[in-house]
């Protein structure tokens, strides 16, 4: 079992390629920010949260998200960005995952049967008839607007990217879901880290649904519009 000494060895060592890497391409003129948290106060929503308090980030029209483990092409922005310039109405642009390692054991082609189901029944056609389907946390791109409208991030679940599609979709905003714009990512490649990523999305689910439950069967839009929840 790895330690935690060499995992925070592990952790200071990607950060530090990641800033130099910030660096690097800084110099070649590009705008690029390299910025941490002091704490880890509310986790990724508190991160996203943070983030959208910057200077250049209340300047920016749209915000993509990426979890550190996700690799988009370089033409993903040029991709997506599109869906947003003429759909006024539209808040999210949500790509499908692919991963690099879906044939490295029974467990990995179990996860991707499971996720090419989400991706191709529940979000495809939800977006195909603009009902509610989640964002995934990852691999999006969002209108600021959007997130401003509906509270922005919050940390009150495990779910925050669930959270924020909710409070979107009963101020009325509209998803778009683009499968063949696909962005590589790793599937959790032990039973252990498996049942710790399930565990948190179920829970943090059943709590967003306590939290929300009252405003989704009194909202304008109605029921039906958050079926897919």
């Amino acid at each position: 079992m790895q330690s935690r000494a060499s995992m925070l060895i592990g952790y200071l060592f990607l950060q530090n390629l990641v800033e130099l890497e910030c660096e690097s391409w800084a110099v070649k003129g590009l705008n690029i920010k390299y910025a941490t948290r002091s704490s880890r106060k509310g986790f990724k929503a508190g991160a996203l949260k943070k983030g959208m308090e910057c200077d250049y980030a209340k300047q920016c029209e749209y915000v993509a998200i990426f979890d550190a483990d996700f690799q988009p092409e370089p033409d993903f922005l040029l991709r997506t960005v599109p869906f947003f310039v003429h759909n006024p109405e539209v808040a999210l642009v949500q790509a499908r995952w692919s991963f690099v390692n879906d044939t490295a054991s029974l467990l990995t082609r179990v996860q991707k049967m499971f996720f090419d189901y989400h991706f191709k029944v529940e979000q495809e056609a939800g977006s195909a008839t603009f009902s509610f389907f989640s964002f995934n946390g990852t691999a999006g791109v969002w209108r600021t607007s959007a997130i401003k409208e509906a509270g922005g991030w919050k940390d009150r679940t495990t779910v925050e990217d669930m959270d924020l599609a909710v409070r979107a979709t009963l101020k009325g905003w509209k998803f778009v879901y683009v499968g063949d714009i696909r962005v590589k990512s790793e599937l959790p490649s032990t039973y252990k880290a498996y049942c710790r990523q399930q565990f948190r999305w179920s829970c943090g689910g059943a709590h967003l649904f306590r939290n929300v439950a009252k405003d989704i069967l009194t909202a304008k839009v109605g029921f039906s519009s958050l079926v897919g929840l």
